[in-house]
C-alpha cells in the first residue's frame, strides 16, 4: 500500500518543453531532438516532438519546464552511501590514510552521533545527490551508538521527505566491536537481538512494495569485519521472509581479503557464497577484489555491484575489474560512498571518474562516456530492484534531470551532447531535476529546502561532533601531527 503523501497522492502534470537532445537510454540508445515529455501522476505519458504535442491531445500542464537547450535524461541512481559521514569529511588527521585506519580514526567522532547530526547529514548527502543529477538513492547506515534512540533510523526517513528523493534506506548494523576482533568501538555496535527488533520495526513502519514507492527499506550488515556470521544468517531470513533486498561492504580492500583468510578461512566472496548471500536480492558495495571466477559466480547469481571508483582512489584501495563485470553480466551501479572517503555526494562527477579510471587500468575503448552513464541509471536501476526507472519512455516513472547546454563549458563539445556532460563541463549541477514527477531542483536551486539551512546547520554539527571526539581522546583530529591509533585486529571465533 502506498505511503501516505508519496505513491498515494494525485501530482500534478508537468511539461518538459522543447529539449534539444532527449536521450532516452532505451534498449537501442534512442535521442530524440527538438522534443517534449509529458508527465501525469508521477509517471511519462507521452514523449515526442514539440511541434506533435498539440496533436497528442494531452490537455495543459500544472507546469511547465522550459528546457530549450538543454540535454534531458534519466535521473541517476545512487547505489551505495553513507550520508552522515557528510559531517566528517576532509578531516586532516584522514586526509592520507587507507581504509581501516580511516575508520578507526573516524569511529571516535561518529561515536558522537544523534538524531540532529543523521538528519542534517542526511539532508546535506541527499541534496548534494539531487543537485548532481541523483533521483534515486540508497543510504548504507550502520552506526547506532550506545545512547542513541531506538528510532534514530527514522530521520533519515524524514529527511528524505523533506528533500524529496526517492529513497532506499538501509538499516545497516554492526555486531563485531574491538573486543570480538572487529575494527568499530563496541559501544556503536549492538546485539543481535536489538539489530533484529529494529530491522523488523522499520520494515513494518516503511517499506512500500511498490515498484515506484518513495520509500523502500533494505537491511545491510556493516562488513565481515564488523559483524558475525550469526547477524547475516539472520538478517538473510529475515529479509527473505519480509522481501527486501540485503547489502553489504565486500572486497573493498586487501586489508580485508588478509582478514577473511585468517578469520573465516575463505576469501570474502566465499564467505557470502557460504552464508548464502547472493542472488538478485543482493548487492555489494566495492567488490574490487573479486577475481575471474568470482566474477562469474556473481554474475551467475544475479548479485549486484555498486561501484564507487572516487572513493577507491581517495583511500588506495584500488580499481574495480568494472569491464570485465560488464562482459561477464553483472549488474554493476555507480555509487558516491560516504562522503568522507569521497569527499563529496556529486553523481555526476562519480561517472566521470568511472569513465576515466578504466580507460587507466584497461584502455580508452573500455569505458566509454555513454556506458558509465548507463552504468549511473539503467545499471544502478537494476542493482536496486526498480524495474520502472532508468530510462525515459512511456509508463516509465517520472524521474529525470536537465542539463542547460548553453555554458561554456560545453561550447564547441556539441559534436555528442550526450558525451559532452562526462567529457566537458563546469559544473555538475543540473539545471532542473524531477522525482516522482515533482520538480525539486529548478534553476540549479533547490525547491523544497533551504540550502543555506542546511550550510549552516550541517557545519554546525560537524563542529560538535569533533569537539567532542577531541575532548574524549585528545587527539587533535584536525592536524596530521601526533601519534596514531591502533587498528590491529585480534583473531576470535567467527
Amino acid at each position: 500500500m502506498a505511503l501516505e503523501g508519496e505513491r498515494g497522492r494525485v501530482m500534478p502534470s508537468l511539461l518538459i518543453r522543447n529539449a534539444a537532445t532527449v536521450a532516452t537510454f532505451d534498449d537501442a540508445g534512442t535521442r530524440l531532438t527538438n522534443s517534449s515529455i509529458f508527465v501525469r501522476d508521477g509517471v511519462i505519458a507521452w514523449i515526442g516532438a514539440e511541434s506533435e504535442r498539440e496533436a497528442a491531445s494531452l490537455g495543459e500542464p500544472d507546469k511547465t519546464l522550459d528546457a530549450s537547450g538543454m540535454l534531458v535524461m534519466p535521473g541517476m541512481v545512487n547505489c551505495h552511501h553513507h550520508m552522515f559521514q557528510s559531517l566528517t569529511r576532509n578531516i586532516p588527521r584522514v586526509q592520507e590514510a587507507e581504509l581501516f585506519p580511516w575508520l578507526v580514526h573516524l569511529y571516535e567522532i561518529w561515536r558522537h552521533l544523534d538524531e540532529d547530526a543523521l538528519y542534517w547529514g542526511s539532508q546535506l548527502g541527499m541534496s548534494e545527490l539531487l543537485l548532481t543529477g541523483c533521483t534515486t538513492a540508497t543510504d548504507h547506515f550502520y552506526l547506532y551508538p550506545k545512547n542513541a534512540p531506538k528510532d534514530l533510523f527514522d530521520r533519515q526517513i524524514e529527511a528524505a521527505r523533506r528533500v524529496g528523493i526517492r529513497f532506499q534506506a538501509t538499516r545497516g548494523s554492526m555486531s563485531r566491536g574491538k573486543s570480538c576482533g572487529g575494527l568499530p568501538p563496541d559501544d556503536c555496535c549492538q546485539d543481535i537481538d536489538a539489530i533484529l527488533e529494529d530491522s523488523d520495526r522499520v520494515i513494518g513502519k516503511f517499506h512500500d512494495p511498490d515498484p515506484l514507492a518513495m520509500i523502500k527499506i533494505a537491511l545491510a550488515p556493516c562488513a565481515p569485519f564488523t559483524v558475525t556470521n550469526d547477524i547475516m544468517r539472520e538478517t538473510l531470513a529475515m529479509a527473505r521472509s519480509r522481501k527486501v533486498n540485503m547489502h553489504t561492504h565486500l572486497a573493498e580492500t586487501k586489508d580485508e581479503d588478509v582478514y577473511c583468510q585468517e578469520v573465516y578461512g575463505k576469501r570474502p566472496y566465499d564467505l557470502m557464497e557460504e552464508l548464502g548471500w547472493v542472488g538478485p536480492d543482493v548487492w555489494y558495495a566495492h567488490a574490487v577484489y573479486l577475481n575471474e571466477d568470482e566474477i562469474r559466480r556473481c554474475a551467475e547469481s544475479g548479485s549486484g555491484i555498486a561501484h564507487c571508483p572516487v572513493s577507491n582512489m581517495r583511500l588506495g584501495s584500488g580499481i574495480c575489474k568494472v569491464p570485465e563485470m560488464l562482459a561477464a553480466g553483472v549488474n554493476v551501479g555507480l555509487g558516491v560512498d560516504g562522503s568522507a572517503s569521497n569527499d563529496s555526494s556529486d553523481m555526476l562527477g562519480e561517472v566521470r571518474s568511472c569513465m576515466l579510471v578504466h580507460r587507466l587500468r584497461t584502455g580508452v575503448g573500455s569505458m566509454t562516456a555513454e556506458m558509465a552513464l548507463r552504468m549511473a541509471t539503467r545499471g544502478g536501476a537494476k542493482v536496486l530492484g526498480y524495474s520502472q526507472l532508468g530510462s525515459l519512455q512511456v509508463g516509465m516513472g517520472a524521474d529525470l534531470i536537465g542539463i542547460s547546454l548553453r555554458r561554456l563549458g560545453y561550447a564547441g563539445a556539441l559534436h555528442d551532447p550526450v558525451a559532452a556532460i562526462v567529457f566537458c563541463g563546469d559544473s555538475h549541477i543540473v539545471d532542473f531535476n524531477v522525482v516522482n514527477g515533482e520538480v525539486v531542483v529548478e534553476n540549479g536551486r533547490l525547491t523544497r529546502v533551504s540550502e543555506d539551512e542546511i550550510w549552516e546547520n550541517a557545519n554546525r554539527v560537524a563542529s560538535s561532533m569533533v569537539d567532542k571526539a577531541t575532548r574524549q581522546t585528545g587527539i587533535d583530529f584536525l592536524s596530521k601531527e601526533g601519534p596514531g591509533l591502533t587498528t590491529d585486529l585480534h583473531h576470535v571465533d567467527s
